[in-house]
C-alpha cells in the first residue's frame, strides 16, 4: 500500500476513538506497530506515525517555551508559509476565532501539521489533525464535538 503518515494516523484515530479508554489500557507500541503492518501500512509510514503520536504526547506534557496570550496575533514563519497555504492558515485562524482552538492548541496543530513530513497539506488534513489534537486532550469534548460537526457538515455539503 502506498499510504501516507496521515492515513495511518486516521486509521488509528478511527479504530481507537470508538473504544472506551477508561476500560482499555493504552496499547503497547510494539503491538500497535505490528497491527498496523498487518493492516497493510508500510514500515516507514507506521514508524513516522508512531513518532508523530509520541510528539503529540510530548507537546502536551511540555508545550511551548512561551505560551501564546489569548489575544495574540499569529505570524507564520517562512517555513510554515511554505508548508501551509493561505487556505490552511486561514482555516486554523478561523477555528481559533470561533473558539474551537485556543492559542496553545493552535500552536500544537501547526506543530503537528509540520511534523507530518514533506508533501502538500490541505484543509482536509488540517481538519483531521485538529480532531486528533482535540481528542487527545482531556476536557475538550465540547470543542471536539463542534469540530466533528464542522467536518461532517462540510463533507456532506449541508449548510446551517
Amino acid at each position: 500500500m502506498n499510504e501516507s503518515v496521515l492515513d495511518v494516523l486516521m486509521y488509528l484515530f478511527e479504530t481507537y476513538s470508538e473504544q472506551d479508554f477508561e476500560q482499555q489500557p493504552e496499547p503497547d507500541q510494539a503491538v500497535l506497530r505490528e497491527e498496523l503492518l498487518q493492516a497493510g501500512f508500510g514500515e516507514l509510514e507506521v514508524d513516522h506515525a508512531l513518532d508523530w503520536l509520541e510528539g503529540l504526547g510530548a507537546r502536551q506534557e511540555e508545550p511551548f517555551a512561551a505560551q501564546p496570550a489569548e489575544r495574540s496575533v499569529r505570524l507564520f514563519n517562512s517555513f510554515e508559509l511554505g508548508r501551509l497555504d493561505a487556505e490552511c492558515r486561514g482555516y486554523i485562524l478561523y477555528l481559533e476565532q470561533i473558539g474551537i482552538l485556543s492559542p496553545t492548541q493552535r500552536e500544537l496543530v501547526i506543530d503537528r501539521l509540520v511534523a507530518l513530513g514533506p508533501g502538500d497539506i490541505d484543509v482536509e488534513q488540517v481538519k483531521w489533525v485538529v480532531l486528533m489534537v482535540l481528542f487527545s486532550q482531556p476536557g475538550q469534548e465540547n470543542a471536539f464535538s463542534r469540530m466533528e460537526d464542522l467536518v461532517f457538515e462540510e463533507s456532506t455539503g449541508m449548510v446551517n
